[in-house]
């Protein structure tokens, strides 16, 4: 899904891929151990680094590396390319070593230099998730293993740097013109594998191979090739599992994953993620301005009956942000009202005994969860006199209709850049214009000021921002009624027996990284 997956600049994007010349496909080298990917969807929509912002992020994720690695058990960063990091007590300085012995897949050293000059490129390119380094005013090389940031504000930069997108570290004198290079489908990372082919559109989209200079070594037994397939149908991918034609099917409908659970030689992981399914309602036009119907809306949807029609696919959401992050409220889990919501609807001269009301909602084409929430929705608002017209479009043009405000209620997911609640806040409730990501077209005054504290409180006194956290949350959900957060996905992964070492890392979603992987033998 592409935010399902939120492709930023998805014109430019496609534009520019669709002018380069992939590279030719080819096979693999006799004798190298393959990990075989399959997902659903096409992997790349764009190759630079610096703007990336969509599928990409399950190949890239092991191409390019970031200064640092949220880690999933200790909740806190953990060493990458730097080895440690410090703060100044007023959190506006960030001082990082790097890793000694680094270099890039173009042969050239990563040093201090090459963070900086990497950085700074992706902030000028003000694109995909670039926001995410808004705070820094400079980037200082001290010597080739140091490099120091300095901050207009203060903000978690270890987090920061850690984030799933626009963090990435590359070499910014691999070519003269590097975005056309790099959408050719080449790479100037740092990681354990490299591009060895990609020919989008096919099946067979592309291939990784291991980059002999990596840091990390390869005495070790791991997997030398990555292979990522585009596999639709998840009959299909299952049968390639079971055929042992595939490695890692990232999700299977919940017949399949149950029947796979209990299949001999296969494995199963399941997880809640940081992905939260979010209806957007529209705040600045159409019936929906009055906040009666968008509460009775919120009232409306049957939480609980989709969560178990998801079949373990989906966790109760509690709030806007996911449990895990800071800004996460407990006892918040909605239930279905229609008795409140009748009673909100009569008051806006709607409902049982009312006036007819009809409201758009637009979904993801294709999602079959998505689509158990729209059918059940339908069903209750019957019930309240209110017809719901949705309508199921290709996430693009979903998106292109949403920021021109063509909708009463905007159907989405939602997961952080990096592992920290802000990023709901600062991009889904925070006002926009034009709107990008806020499709509930939000615009408040006292939510801005609000939401404008936390990344710095996030420093400085993470009580008051989990303070701050819950005022916002209460302030967007219950006063506004902007959004519903009918779940928080579930990962449920399929892989064969064989595989030693898989780990889910939530800030990372629907990431492999292969190279801690352990071949069967």
């Amino acid at each position: 899904m592409l935010r399902r997956r939120l492709a930023a600049a998805v014109a430019l994007i496609l534009s520019l891929a669709a002018c380069a010349t992939p590279a030719e496909v080819r096979q693999a080298q006799p004798g190298d151990a393959a990990f075989v990917y399959v997902q659903n969807l096409d992997v790349v929509t764009d190759w630079d680094p610096s703007s990336s912002y969509s599928n990409e992020i399950i190949a890239m994720q092991n191409i390019y590396e970031t200064l640092t690695i949220w880690n999933p058990v200790s909740k806190k960063t953990s060493p990458r390319l730097a080895t440690s990091w410090r703060s100044s007590a007023d959190g506006r300085s960030w001082t990082f070593t790097l890793r000694p012995g680094v270099t890039f897949h173009t042969g050239r050293p990563l040093d201090a230099a090459a963070v900086k000059a990497s950085i700074e490129r992706t902030i000028k390119s003000n694109a995909g998730a670039s926001y995410i380094w808004d705070a820094v005013s400079g980037i200082r090389a001290d010597d080739p293993s140091t490099v120091t940031f300095t901050l207009k504000y203060p903000v978690p930069l270890d987090a920061v740097a850690s984030s799933s997108y626009a963090a990435y570290i590359y070499d910014t004198q691999a070519a003269p013109d590097l975005r056309a290079w790099f959408q050719a489908g080449r790479d100037a990372g740092s990681g354990p594998y490299t591009i060895f082919s990609w020919r989008k559109g096919t099946e067979d989209e592309l291939a990784l191979k291991a980059y002999d200079g990596y840091w990390g070594g390869w005495a070790q037994p791991h997997y030398r090739t990555v292979r990522f397939r585009v596999v639709p149908d998840v009959n299909k991918a299952w049968r390639l599992l079971m055929r042992g034609q595939v490695s890692f099917v990232d999700r299977l409908s919940p017949r399949l994953f149950a029947r796979a659970a209990v299949t001999p030689g296969v494995r199963t992981s399941e997880r809640p993620s940081f992905q939260t399914m979010m209806a957007l309602f529209n705040t600045a036009s159409g019936p929906m301005t009055d906040v009666r119907v968008r509460k009775a809306v919120q009232k409306a949807i049957d939480y609980q009956g989709i969560i178990r029609a998801l079949s373990g696919a989906a966790s109760p959401a509690s709030g806007v942000v996911p449990e895990g992050l800071m800004g996460y409220q407990p006892g918040r889990v909605p239930r279905q009202d229609l008795p409140g919501a009748a009673q909100l609807l009569r008051r806006a001269g709607y409902g049982p005994g009312g006036r007819p009301l009809t409201l758009t909602l637009t979904y993801a084409e294709g999602d079959n969860d998505q689509r158990v929430l729209v059918a059940r929705l339908a069903a209750a608002l019957r019930t309240l006199n209110v017809r719901l017209q949705a309508r199921a479009m290709p996430w693009n043009a979903q998106w292109e209709q949403g920021k021109k405000r063509g909708q009463d209620i905007f159907v989405m997911y939602w997961w952080p850049d990096y592992a920290d609640g802000n990023s709901w806040f600062e991009n889904v409730f925070h006002s926009e214009n034009p709107p990008v990501f806020n499709l509930g077209y939000l615009k408040d005054p006292a939510t801005d000021s609000l939401l404008n504290k936390l990344p710095e409180l996030a420093v400085t006194d993470t009580n008051a921002a989990q303070r701050a956290f819950a005022q916002a949350t209460t302030r967007v959900l219950d006063q506004k009624a902007a959004a519903a957060v009918p779940w928080v996905v579930n990962y449920q992964r399929a892989y064969q027996g064989g595989i030693q070492g898989y780990d889910d890392n939530p800030a990372y979603p629907d990431v492999v990284f292969v190279y801690e992987l352990r071949p069967s033998g």
